[in-house]
């Protein structure tokens, strides 16, 4: 049997291979981001050294930690990936991207298909403005930032959708998409006068894909200042006291890594960059292991499963063993550095509950859920829940049972993830070939004596086709 691919991907067979697919994305794009975030974390910590040396009054504002700040830490981190993806990659020439460039429809061709889109997009995004206007959850602690920030950068959205959307329409192959057929829905009613129905799948994956993208938006969004002001202001003696505080600061690096390249990726969904989301999960069972690892619905911190409670953490445990505190940050800061590399690697395509390509490079030639494996790992050996500071071995024993619980969600997320993206050849060939080559597959194969069988293509009429 021959699995077709898609992105670029070579055709694989069903039989043992050892060339891996191709990625969607190059790892260039990833790296290029860091820089960009480096660099102007650099520059912000030492704002006001680099304003004395090119002979600028600073006064006392000290580094730049605002709000303000953080988002412009966002920019720095997408206006290279942006660039690399344009203008190394190409990816605008990408045969998914849905777009020819050499199309030049007439106006009148395209004019209402673009009106009626955008009757659908400003309908989505009223939609979703609803939501965060009647959950009052929204409007405070950090949500209060991303409110604010929406709210002010929403006229100009609106703005400039009405020219991208008619210059982009005159050059797709197919403009009619699902954000046509729920424009054409809220026009026309459930039929057009010509009696052809619209298209409820469609819509229903328009409807899906926007969901992800007000979700998750909003809650990145509140995070990136909190995340950017820990790094940008810490003393640099403090960071250097100790093995616990230098492995607590590497680690903050590391997730703010995985949160700056996260929030690209969430808000750059644009077809011209080939980032678009192919499908959204359309199995409800996905949507609530997703969720329920994410306020305000997250069952961890703070909720029923959070196996910290009365736990010490390494560095309560280690403190006075400097060497074993070095090997605990060691082994935590490498964790964390593979989970935030498996973000880095899908560049300006990360989201959760999405297909937008499939990755196959960096850590996804080691596994196919390096983020979980990595992060879960990193639980285990950071709060060392076999320990407990009260509550003897009873409250241990509690502590161990609720995070196998939070590992066990993890793996629900990874199954329903799985579940979706097999409708695309591509993953399916990536996953056939991870499960002969990787190296974490591999191992499990050799520990348990069982080795899964390949699998083949199996469409799923709720997931619809991948573009």
């Amino acid at each position: 049997m021959t699995l077709p691919a898609s992105d670029g991907a070579a055709p694989q067979t069903a039989d043992k291979r050892t060339a891996r697919p191709r990625s969607a994305v190059s790892a260039g794009v990833g790296l290029v981001g860091l820089a960009g975030l480096l660099v102007y974390l650099f520059a912000a910590r030492h704002a006001p050294e680099i304003a004395a040396f090119l002979g600028f009054d600073w006064g006392d504002r000290g580094p730049l930690n605002g709000p303000n700040s953080a988002i412009a830490s966002v920019l720095a981190c997408a206006i290279p990936m942006v660039l690399w993806s344009v203008f190394v990659d190409k990816v605008h020439r990408n045969p998914s991207t849905g777009i020819d460039w050499a199309l030049r429809r007439p106006w009148r061709e395209t004019l209402d298909i673009s009106l009626t889109k955008l009757a659908g997009l400003w309908a989505t995004w009223a939609l979703i403005a609803l939501t965060y206007a009647t959950m009052r959850y929204y409007w405070f602690g950090n949500y209060a930032f991303s409110m604010d920030l929406l709210e002010r950068v929403a006229p100009w959205l609106l703005l400039v959708s009405v020219p991208y959307m008619l210059w982009l329409d005159r050059r797709m192959t197919e403009p009619r998409d699902g954000c046509w057929q729920f424009g054409r829905w809220l026009i026309a009613g459930h039929k057009t006068g010509g009696g052809q129905p619209v298209d409820g799948r469609a819509i229903a994956h328009h409807l899906r894909a926007w969901a992800v993208k007000g979700f998750f938006t909003a809650f990145m969004l509140s995070i990136v200042p909190g995340n950017f002001a820990d790094l940008a202001t810490v003393p640099m003696d403090e960071i250097l006291a100790n093995p616990f505080t230098m492995g607590k600061w590497a680690i903050l690096l590391l997730y703010l890594i995985d949160v700056h390249v996260a929030t690209v990726g969430y808000i750059l969904t644009l077809k011209p960059l080939d980032s678009h989301i192919r499908t959204a999960n359309p199995y409800g069972m996905a949507w609530v292991a997703a969720l329920i690892c994410y306020p305000p619905f997250i069952l961890m911190s703070g909720g029923p499963l959070d196996y910290e409670v009365n736990g010490g953490s390494w560095g309560y445990w280690l403190e006075g063993h400097d060497m074993w505190l070095a090997v605990w940050a060691i082994a935590l800061v490498a964790l964390t550095a593979i989970y935030s590399w498996a973000t880095m690697a899908f560049g300006i395509r990360f989201s959760n509950l999405t297909h937008r390509g499939v990755i196959t490079h960096g850590p996804y030639a080691f596994t196919r859920h390096p983020a979980y494996v990595s992060k879960n790992l990193s639980w285990w050996i950071g709060s060392m829940p076999f320990l407990a500071t009260s509550g003897g071995w009873v409250e241990a024993a509690r502590n161990v049972v609720l995070l196998g619980l939070v590992s066990g969600v993890y793996y629900w997320r990874a199954k329903t993830e799985e579940k979706h993206l097999l409708a695309d050849p591509a993953y399916v060939a990536y996953w056939n070939w991870a499960q002969d080559n990787a190296f974490v597959p591999r191992l499990v194969t050799r520990l348990t004596g069982r080795a899964r069988p390949l699998i083949r293509l199996e469409p799923d009429a709720r997931v619809g086709p991948v573009a």
